[in-house]
């Protein structure tokens, strides 16, 4: 299988190729040069585990690893997960269902993707011998998650860039409490859109990404993605073959990649109605599917803080096959976005998408409504989740991270301390950390001092 870039202008490569070098040199996102139908196959895979499904719905997609190397990585990713379902599906109610997606090392979603990302990097180094830089930023769960899939991990080190004072106190202790000596945490003061705007400038900078062999584990990596499909997929299979058949998956999301690999899964075969896009004030990807306006605002801190996020760099995925596959309009209006902060659709109606918003109030309002209702303690992201569900359907809400991260609000808002065994342990250790401007060249400065060559 082949992977393009959404804007055209580079070569296709294989999925090794495309994992290695992470954006594409014409600054697009990789995607799929076409997508394998998993329809027929949904049967076969009924009732298995988590990682035999995944190695399934993978080796599609990986076919240039032998599928017993693949087998390995995948065997080793989750390992470390304390839930034996590794995704379990609790029902809530008739119709609603909570996929509890917070089970892994770090207790976020995206241990599901960097876990995998991890070993699959430490592969692709034993084979080729190279050294690599990685290079991402977070919004809070995803720098924790990617430097624990690299922690200690040879030939690679790991530069972490996220907002100083906007992610939470115990999200700050899972990044800065390693004492690896492969792992770099760096709080830029401003957002985590300036933080990515560095990742993505400095990427690039291709001769800068060719010296330093620059990687990435944001979900710009393409990695990520079909990694995070699988769990659609496993949710699906996990539910009573009655309520298959009109299913929606109601995703809290602020960069589009949690949402985006549930719709690829869809483009892939399975048969899913509908996706809901939950966000938190900081609402663009809600404007977006309610009126096709796709404008930057400034970003409000807010109790869900991995959505404080106005840029969605996942979009350019979905907006490539919006447009059926239409690579120069694809480079202008991401040209124009990123110029002028604003892009205006004529329509973007589909019935694939719908979105919410709630503001930090009702956030606390739903968790504790949630909390005497259904007797779930949930984290403040997941909580976006339950705003306006429809009656009609399946609902299959992601729980994208463990209450235990976000003590203080629980506490507040429940009287109910939240607890994690891996979380406390953290409080004791020593917070390292390196504090910068938001300036691509100090990063640069930074990396050139500190990288594996």
């Amino acid at each position: 299988m082949e992977y393009t870039s959404t804007r055209g202008q580079s070569k296709n490569l294989t999925f090794s190729e495309a994992v290695s070098e992470g954006l594409a040199p014409d600054g697009g996102l990789y995607i799929p040069a076409s997508i394998p139908d998993i329809s027929g196959k949904l049967e076969q895979w009924e009732g298995l585990g988590y990682a035999d499904l995944c190695f399934e719905f993978l080796k599609l997609f990986a076919d240039d690893i032998p599928e017993a190397d693949l087998r390995k990585i995948v065997d080793s990713s989750y390992t470390r997960f304390d839930d034996p379902a590794i995704a379990p599906l609790r029902k809530l109610d008739n119709g609603l269902y909570l996929l509890e997606l917070f089970h892994g090392p770090t207790l976020a979603f995206k241990d599901f993707a960097l876990q995998f990302v991890g070993s699959l990097y430490e592969y692709l180094l034993s084979k080729s011998g190279k050294k690599i830089n990685v290079l991402g930023a977070t919004s809070g769960d995803t720098g924790s998650a990617a430097i624990n899939g690299l922690l200690g991990k040879k030939n690679v080190n790991i530069f972490i860039l996220y907002p100083e004072g906007r992610v939470s106190p115990l999200q700050e202790r899972q990044m800065t409490c390693t004492s690896a000596d492969n792992v770099f945490p760096i709080a830029i003061h401003g957002t985590f859109d300036d933080a990515q705007a560095i990742v993505k400038s400095l990427f690039g900078d291709l001769e800068f990404k060719s010296k330093w062999n620059l990687s990435a584990v944001n979900s710009i990596n393409l990695a990520r993605i079909l990694a995070q499909c699988v769990y659609y997929v496993y949710a699906w299979l996990n539910l009573p073959k009655q309520e298959r058949n009109n299913v929606m998956f109601v995703v809290p999301t602020g960069n589009f990649g949690n949402v985006f690999a549930g719709w690829l899964a869809r483009k892939a075969g399975l048969p899913v109605k509908e996706f809901r896009v939950a966000t938190n004030q900081n609402d663009i990807l809600y404007k977006l599917f309610n009126s096709g306006v796709y404008e930057v605002s400034t970003v409000e801190p807010s109790y869900a803080p991995s959505m404080d996020i106005q840029v969605s760099s996942n979009f350019e995925r979905f907006l490539y096959y919006f447009l059926n596959g239409d690579t120069a309009k694809v480079r202008e209006i991401m040209s124009a976005f990123k110029r002028e902060g604003k892009w205006v659709f004529d329509s973007f109606k589909t019935e694939e998408f719908s979105a919410s918003r709630m503001s930090d109030s009702e956030i606390s309002e739903t968790l504790a409504k949630v909390y005497k209702e259904l007797g779930v303690v949930v984290d403040p992201h997941t909580a976006c989740a339950f705003k306006d569900l429809p009656a009609d359907c399946t609902k299959v809400l992601l729980s994208t991270a463990h209450s235990a991260k976000f003590p203080e609000l629980i506490e507040k808002t429940l009287s109910v301390h939240p607890t994690s065994e891996s979380l406390e342990k953290l409080l004791n250790k020593q917070i390292v950390k390196t504090i910068e401007d938001a300036d691509a060249s100090k990063i640069r400065s930074f990396i050139e001092a500190n990288g594996i060559m």
